[in-house]
This record gives C-alpha cells, structure tokens and sequence, in this order.
C-alpha cells in the first residue's frame, strides 16, 4: 500500500512520509486547490480503496488502468524478482515498487535497511531518481544502529551523488536556525520559525504567528516586534544584524530595524517562508511557489524592479509547489519545497549548477552553515550535508 501512497503523493506534488492513506488526504487538503489528476494500476495494493478516497476530495480525477488483482498467492510463496533485502547494492538497483512491497510484507531489520527505506520511502520510488539518489536517501535516513557493512555500502553507492552525509540525527525538527557555526534545533510543534539576531537574541515564532523570546531582557526593537505581531499575526520569520524580518497571510514582508519599518508585497498568498542575509537582503518563499529577493532601504531591487514593488522584480526560483523552508548565507540559497525537494543554489547566478536531494519525508527547515554543510530538518531526523 505504502508504493501506491507514494506513487500518488508524487504525482500531485504532496508529501505523504510515512505512507498511509490518512496522510495522503490530509496533505492534500492541506495544499493549494487545483485540478489534477492520477492513474492508478488497477492490480496494486489497495488502489480501488484509495481511488474513492481522492475522488471524494472533489478536485482529484483518477484512472484505473491495468489488469485486475489477480488471486493472492498461497502463503510461503516465494515472490519473483525480488532482492536480497539486507543487500544495498541490490535494493537500489531493483525496482522500488518491489522492493516497498517486499519490506511492507517481509518486515525485519536487513541491517538497518528496512526502517531507512520505509522512512524515505517516497523519494524512492520517484522515476527520476538514480542508483546513487537512492543510496544517499537512505544513508540519510539509518537509524544509528545500522550495520557498519550497510552503512558502508551506501556511502560507496552514493559517491556519484551531489551530496554526502555528513551526520544525522533522530528526531523531529520543527524550525532552524544558526548560532555560533552549529544548527539550532527545535523539535517544539508549537514553534513555526526561528530566528537569531546579530547579538545571538533568539526569536521564535509560534503557531499563533506570535514572537516568542527567553526570558533573558530583549533588545527595544524586539519589544516592537512582538507587540505588533500580537495584534498583526506573522507567518515567517527571519532576522540578521539588527534588522527582523516577518512576513504574512497577504503576501507581504516587513523588514523591522530601528530606523522604522519598510515593506513589500512580493507574493500572491501568503509568504511561507524567509531569509535574510546582510545588507540586509531578504528572501521570501510563498504559497505562490515562487522565491523572491528584495532589498529593504535600497532604491532598486538587483533585477530592476523598485525595492517596494517586488512582486514585479527579484524572482530567483518558481515552482508549481509552496516553498517550506528558506535559509541564505553568502551566495547560496537553500530552498525548502512542499513536494519535499530541496535545492541549493547561488541566487545571483541562474545558469549555476542546483545540488537538490529529497529526504522522503516533508521538510520542515533548512540552515547552511559556515562550514559549508547544509542542515536539513524533518519530522523524523536532523540531516547534515557536505557537497560532494
């Protein structure tokens, strides 16, 4: 059941991590109304059951092509085609669809591999993934008992990949930040966005679009901040230097800093996401899926536009999927995406190489750091990565 969840997610542009029906529905109510459309193999596990179940959403159409399931066959009998499951050479080779089945119907730990590939499970089984993506999604995804031999194997299969792990760490992430060179960390439910200033303040944005600080004494600016949003509600948050960036439900971004306050409407929807860098230079991520780049106190934005009228200047990436998480420092840009794809690239040069990977499971946030290594957070794992 797991590979056809995975199969559909992929095709509509959602993240169902661990598989079920249940949460298939959930994110698609959950994402932007649109319509599409899905053809199910009419002999895969449970495809009728689900095919009602996207056809009761109201926006999804869905085909049944294929034979009917034929009879079950006797138990004990063995299954053709399928690999050696404690086998990492083997399990990225073969089929995914097979391999999700024969994990779903022969469970065990096969040296870790078994939990890793139903973690990552769908970024396995997409068309467009290679021998090597494989490996390195689930080396990213070993729980840290794995066997030392499959642990090994992964890592020589995935040497053609764009990434290495560079370590990784069980548990949920909600929100990211940067302080002192190391990622900060939140596993809180409740806690949307982080975000560190110049004098390491850390702020945190609720569930509620509330700042929330320590209860160490906080800058004046911070006090500012906080009680407008308590009236005005964020949805991201980011700051650098002495300068706090929010951004909201209509689209627009606010940059705080003590010389007042500058805006811009740079998304149609509601900004999902933010970074900034010094000068400072922001960027927003929408529900729209675009990402945008905007320069509050300057005249002009660096593609032309004016520096309040972003919407119209500044594109740096666009996608048919909501941006999940932003993250900046120099020249690289990480960008989180609904789908679960996430990309690295230099925002000032469009015809620069992206490094992307896919986790499996949604991304929750996205850091660089200063070592150059790319932290990413999920619902299941923190995941360091080093550029191959």
């Amino acid at each position: 059941m797991r590979a056809t969840v995975w199969t559909v997610a992929n095709a509509l542009g959602v993240v169902a991590g661990s598989g079920t029906r249940g949460e298939l529905l959930t994110a698609l109510l959950g994402a932007p109304r649109r319509p599409r459309h899905v053809v199910l193999p009419a002999d895969a596990p449970g495809a009728r059951e689900l095919a009602a179940d996207l056809r009761a959403l109201g926006d999804v159409r869905v085909a049944l092509e294929g034979p009917a399931p034929g009879p079950a066959p006797p138990p004990g009998t063995p299954a053709s085609g399928r690999p050696r499951l404690s086998d990492p050479a083997a399990v990225c080779a073969a089929d995914p669809v097979v391999v999700t089945r024969a994990y779903e119907e022969e469970p065990g730990a096969y040296g870790g591999l078994g939990a890793a590939w139903l973690r990552a499970g769908q970024a396995l089984v997409r068309d467009d993934r290679t021998a090597a993506d494989r490996a390195l999604a689930l080396l990213a995804a070993l729980p840290g008992d794995a066997a030392a031999d499959v642990r090994d194997g992964l890592a020589a299969l995935a040497a053609d990949a764009p990434w290495t792990v560079a370590g990784a760490r069980e548990g949920r992430v909600t929100a990211l930040a940067v302080h002192e060179g190391r990622p900060d960390a939140t596993g809180d439910p409740r806690t949307r966005a982080l975000a560190r200033l110049g004098d390491g303040t850390r702020l945190a944005l609720d569930e509620r679009g509330r700042l929330r600080t320590g209860p160490e004494a906080v800058p004046r600016l911070v006090e500012a901040v906080a009680a407008t949003l308590a009236t005005h509600p964020a949805t991201a948050l980011a700051a650098v230097g002495g300068t706090v960036v929010t951004g909201d439900r209509m689209g627009c971004a606010h940059a705080f800093s003590l010389g007042g306050v500058e805006q811009a409407a740079p998304h149609s929807g509601r900004v999902t996401a933010l970074a900034a860098t010094d000068g400072p230079r922001v960027y927003s991520g929408g529900a729209d899926g675009t990402v945008r780049r905007w320069l509050p106190g300057r005249e002009r934005d660096p593609d032309g536009g004016g520096a309040g009228d972003a919407v119209e200047g500044g594109v740096v990436a666009r996608r048919p999927y909501p941006v999940a998480a932003l993250h900046a420092r120099g020249r690289a840009l990480a960008v989180a995406w609904a789908d679960g794809l996430v990309e690295v690239r230099d925002p000032d040069d469009r015809e620069a190489a992206v490094r992307s990977f896919r986790p499996g499971g949604a991304v929750r946030a996205v850091a660089l750091l200063p070592d150059g290594t790319l932290a990413v957070g999920t619902d299941t794992a923190l995941v360091r990565l080093r550029p191959a």
